[in-house]
């Protein structure tokens, strides 16, 4: 048997301190572990708020200025907008007065519809703008245009032929037709380019060219609708011009083009 050695009281005191310090250090320990380090992704959204809050600034507000109007203080921005607000309105209004080319009463030629007499000269108000306008009414097609003052040029809006230039245009009629070596399509697309172009000389050439002055020629119906067209529309012209009567204006046209021969001719402006 093994004998139990013997422990004296100072060897019992130091067991019981080493025992005391472990025991210490042991909950030193765990105090520090509760004490964790932050993870990666909190010091990430912290770091994006400190940044977001740098860059936020205060938008700095415009000083005030002591000018009043109708009691009442007005930011110097707002006073500056509305004196370049009325300077253009100025502006606009100056560009747009156009020099007027007809008068009332006055015949003029509007290439796609013939001739038309100004009845009057009207202001109207477009998209907050005054704007002039000829009120052109066409007796024949029971129609009223109204059309800007300054847009009248480039619509090939125009006075009615001087008799001199009447005198002029009528020996295009007595000349010989001339017509082309082509598609009936192709020709009477070429004639009503001429017709709507609101030239008297191209309008006489249609006007020859479809002439048929002889009972005995056919003529198609889309040849004789395109000659009704221009022959009208020389014819009016030639009235408005020459300031004569419409039988009169019939009886000089169809001399010469021959058709004061014609039997039986229907009346094309019936």
């Amino acid at each position: 048997m093994k004998k139990k050695k013997k422990v004296s009281k100072v060897d019992k005191k130091k067991i019981l301190k080493k025992k005391s310090v472990k025991k210490k250090t042991k909950v030193v320990k765990k105090k520090t572990s509760v004490k964790k380090t932050p993870k990666k992704k909190q010091v990430k959204k912290v770091a994006k708020k400190t940044k977001e809050a740098k860059k936020f600034v205060e938008p700095k507000l415009p000083p005030q200025s002591d000018k009043k109007v109708n009691n009442r203080i007005i930011n110097p921005a707002h006073y500056q907008a509305k004196k370049v607000k009325k300077f253009l309105e100025i502006k606009t209004i100056k560009e747009k007065k156009v020099k007027k080319i007809f008068n009332t009463k006055d015949h003029v030629v509007y290439p796609t519809h013939g001739v038309g007499q100004v009845i009057d000269i009207e202001k109207r108000e477009v998209v907050g703008q005054k704007l002039e306008m000829y009120v052109i009414e066409f007796v024949r097609d029971k129609l009223i245009l109204r059309v800007p003052v300054e847009k009248a040029k480039s619509l090939n809006l125009r006075k009615v032929s001087k008799p001199s230039k009447i005198q002029t245009v009528l020996k295009i009629l007595s000349q010989k037709p001339k017509i082309k070596r082509t598609m009936w399509s192709r020709r009477a697309q070429e004639y009503d380019l001429k017709i709507n172009s609101g030239d008297i000389e191209q309008i006489a050439e249609v006007v020859r060219d479809l002439n048929r002055a002889n009972n005995q020629i056919e003529q198609s119906y889309s040849e004789r609708q395109l000659f009704e067209l221009s022959y009208d529309r020389f014819l009016r012209e030639v009235i408005a011009g020459l300031k004569i009567t419409e039988e009169n204006a019939i009886k000089k046209v169809d001399k010469i083009l021959g058709r004061d021969k014609l039997k039986n001719a229907p009346s094309l402006l019936n």
